[in-house]
């Protein structure tokens, strides 16, 4: 790496793990990866209930061999951004660095989001996304969707690759949620962010956690605990359905009293039937869904619980 520069503050690096591939080499890099660099560094480790026995064991060993790293371990699975939040909790250096734990973000890529510290968000910007194809279009319209409620600037693209300073990770922590999501705390607390090309490997070993039901739910985070943009929807459509409605039942009393002519056609009256119930029912639905997790914020439910920590 052509950068050389030190610098004389507390470096913190954040890694959520789930069945880790290869945590021992990851740490290594990251270590070499900051030779020199940094006054200290602190490595967090954070276990997200890992399926795998090993992977407890694995971090818990490397953090007694290694003085700069700390691990912990939750109670069950919460997901990646809930362990990210845990991790951030955990940090207590002046800037925080989160990367994933499957090698396929470069650990010698972190001097180039050191380069950009001054900045409060600095994202680790994916030169070639290596990601599988459905994952890739799924990202993209998630990014889409990130523009429109979060006021992403359509210049970045977001990745799990980024270096946050002291004043947004304290801002984030200071919003209680059950469900946390990441970018939106990010952007809730400042928008001095940029974006630095970094690699991105296709993945060694394993596979990703995120299987189609723990994407829709981490969706579901960013659209419905972020935003009104269901409720809005769901009004826009029915205030149109009623004009059309409205205006039909107009035309078909017009045709009966002017002309003599009834409406016929009992196919057509038994799918408008079908489709409005099907709009109320989805109506109810998102609605029960914004009120449920209303409750589960005003009940104070905590994002994680710790079983552990060394």
């Amino acid at each position: 790496m052509a950068l050389k520069y030190k610098v004389e503050v507390l470096v913190s690096v954040v890694i959520p793990t789930y069945d880790s591939p290869d945590l021992e080499a990851l740490t290594s890099r990251i270590e070499a990866a900051f030779a020199g660099r940094v006054e200290e560094l602190e490595i967090v480790l954070v276990d997200d209930a890992s399926p795998n026995p090993e992977t407890w064991r694995t971090i818990e060993r490397i953090a007694r061999e290694r003085p700069g790293v700390r691990a912990v371990q939750l109670s069950r699975n919460f997901g990646q951004h809930a362990a990210t939040l845990c991790g951030l909790r955990e940090a207590r250096g002046d800037v925080v660095i989160t990367i994933d734990d499957d090698l396929q973000h470069d650990p010698a890529d972190i001097p180039l989001l050191l380069a950009a510290a001054e900045h409060d968000i600095v994202i680790g910007q994916l030169v070639e996304n290596r990601h599988p194809l459905p994952r890739r279009i799924a990202s993209a319209g998630k990014g889409w969707f990130d523009r429109i409620i979060l006021g992403k600037p359509r210049h970045i693209r977001l990745s799990s690759f980024r270096l946050l300073s002291r004043t947004v990770v304290d801002g984030m922590l200071a919003v209680r949620t059950p469900h946390p999501f990441v970018p939106a705390l990010m952007f809730h607390v400042s928008n001095d962010i940029v974006a630095v090309p970094v690699t991105h490997s296709r993945r060694a070993a394993g596979r990703s956690g995120y299987t189609l039901r723990k994407l829709f739910r981490l969706f579901s985070e960013l659209v419905i605990n972020n935003s009104s943009i269901l409720l809005r929807f769901s009004a826009i459509i029915g205030m149109s359905f009623s004009v059309v409605s409205f205006a039909l039942a107009i035309f078909a009393i017009y045709r009966k009293l002017a002309h003599g002519v009834a409406m016929q056609g009992w196919t057509s009256l038994f799918a408008a039937l079908l489709l409005i119930g099907g709009l109320l029912l989805f109506s109810v639905g998102v609605t029960g869904e914004y009120l449920i997790r209303i409750i589960e914020s005003s009940e104070g439910r905590p994002m994680y619980y710790l079983r552990r920590r060394t």
